[in-house]
């Protein structure tokens, strides 16, 4: 699932890989996306509609401006979303209300 087709995402959509069973779709920025960010923060809330994994992802410096504008985020399979960074995988069971900022060494450190 893509935000939308005018956007230049990193990865192709033939390129990616059957990484996770699809549990839904996620929220990411474009940060991600499109200009090749890593993932620094991402939690997880109670989904809002059918199909939501309630996974949101953000690269760690989108402000609320950044997050106001409807183009600069989108809506992608949580599949999609693990090709960009698979160290996310072992964190995708968490329950809704987890959040996860990354270490300086790539790992996730759970916040309270």
């Amino acid at each position: 699932m893509n935000a939308s087709t005018t956007k230049s995402f990193r990865i192709k959509s033939e390129d990616l890989k059957p990484l996770v069973e699809s549990v839904g779709w996620c929220l990411a920025t474009d940060r991600i996306m499109v200009d090749g960010l890593p993932i620094g923060y991402m939690h997880r809330e109670a989904p809002v509609a059918g199909g939501d994994s309630g996974w949101r992802f953000f690269a760690g410096d989108e402000d609320d401006a950044y997050m106001a504008r409807d183009g600069n985020h989108g809506v992608y399979d949580l599949n999609t979303v693990a090709n960009y960074d698979p160290a996310v995988i072992p964190y995708l069971a968490a329950a809704p209300g987890s959040r996860f900022d990354k270490a300086d060494d790539g790992a996730y450190v759970r916040l309270e």
